[in-house]
């Protein structure tokens, strides 16, 4: 009888740590709210909701921030992460301009305020405030994860950022004449991506009078981030809470042997893609498989490392209309080369070796020294 009530005592503790870890992991995810029109002159209203995961503000908040070459900028364009964003914004709009104008009024929406150094789409969004360049980047995020040709354009005299975004067609909506940049032949429309106004502020083909006479540095988005360890959610409806978790083992293997990442999204839903990522030492994060949850929402996924190192390895849900998106925190496996466990095998033999050759001459050696009994005579 004590053995149970000492095992349900444990279990019960066991649960209620679990669950007081799951819900304060849940409670520092950040809900943020922007405003839509279904166009500049519409009169129909959407309340977009985006939820950030407070692991991916935190892998955001612990990259680098130093920028010491203006080709630089573009590393902090970030469209993996803001993809959802802009998947509800071609919900609504089914133009180019439209869907620009859109992302426009988004950025429109956070206040202005003198940033330094520069930040992430992510930290700015959590912070509900930044500046030219950090609204550039978030809205250049989302139209690069829309599927359009955009580039940041950079006025060094006059300290500020905007962007220029290629449309296949001129802008209709402009409340000016459409003001474009050239770059190898392709017109780019200028999006002025601050304002504060997002009803009335500024709209793509707009260029604010100082501007106009002005050249801009042209920073294209080669050397945008590709690849994130998860996304934001975004949805016209609330969203309830997710959570992910992340086992794996085992924690130290060699190259090429089986390593088993295996966890549980709650809510309990099957059929749901699971993506798990993985960065070697201080690389940047790579995707390395896909998994879909089963019928009680666990997940196992077979992988394979064929370099050796310290792996960091996380796994994310980008979530749908009902819960938001999640991130497992991350988990280490050591994976050691072949080569040092064929040298460890190796030394280990030569050992062996050694220690029964000692072993069998110090067995010679005491029979040699061993005296004969005398014989009686």
């Amino acid at each position: 009888m004590r053995f149970r009530l000492r095992t349900t005592a444990t279990l019960l503790i066991t649960t209620l740590i679990l669950f007081s870890t799951i819900t304060l992991g849940k409670a520092q995810d950040q809900t943020l709210i922007y405003q839509l029109l279904n166009n500049p002159e519409g009169n129909i209203a959407y309340q977009l909701n985006v939820v950030i995961p407070q692991n991916l503000h935190e892998y955001y908040e612990e990259k680098t921030h130093r920028i010491t070459a203006t080709s630089q900028f573009s590393s902090f364009v970030t469209p993996y992460a803001l993809q959802p964003i802009a998947d509800r914004l071609w919900e609504i709009y089914d133009k180019q301009e439209d869907f620009t104008n859109g992302a426009l009024m988004i950025a429109h929406q956070i206040t202005y305020e003198e940033t330094t150094p520069a930040k992430y789409p992510v930290e700015t969004m959590a912070d509900r405030q930044g500046d030219c360049d950090l609204f550039a980047f978030i809205t250049a995020s989302i139209i690069s994860a829309g599927g359009l040709d955009v580039i940041l354009l950079y006025y060094e005299d006059q300290s500020h950022m905007n962007l220029g975004v290629h449309l296949s067609t001129a802008p209709e909506n402009c409340r000016d004449s459409a003001y474009y940049v050239a770059n190898d032949g392709t017109r780019y429309y200028v999006a002025e991506c601050t304002g504060g106004n997002w009803r009335d502020g500024w709209r793509v083909g707009e260029c604010p009078p100082d501007l106009k006479e002005v050249s801009a540095e042209i920073i294209t988005l080669e050397n945008a981030e590709q690849m994130a360890p998860g996304q934001v959610s975004a949805s016209f409806s609330s969203m309830e809470s997710s959570a992910l978790l992340l086992e794996v083992s085992p924690i130290i293997s060699i190259q090429n042997a089986p390593i088993i990442l295996a966890g549980q999204l709650a809510p309990e839903m099957p059929n749901e893609n699971i993506t798990l990522y993985a960065k070697l030492n201080s690389a940047e994060w790579t995707v390395i498989g896909a998994v879909t949850t089963k019928q009680d929402g666990s997940y196992e996924y077979v992988w394979t490392a064929d370099v050796s190192g310290s792996h960091a390895i996380r796994a994310g849900w980008s979530g749908n209309e009902l819960y938001t998106g999640a991130m497992s925190t991350a988990k280490n496996a050591i994976v050691l080369p072949l080569l040092l466990i064929t040298l460890i095998g190796v030394a280990v033999i030569a050992a062996a070796i050694g220690v029964v050759a000692m072993l069998v001459a110090k067995h010679g050696q005491r029979q040699y020294l061993e005296p004969t009994e005398s014989q009686p005579w």
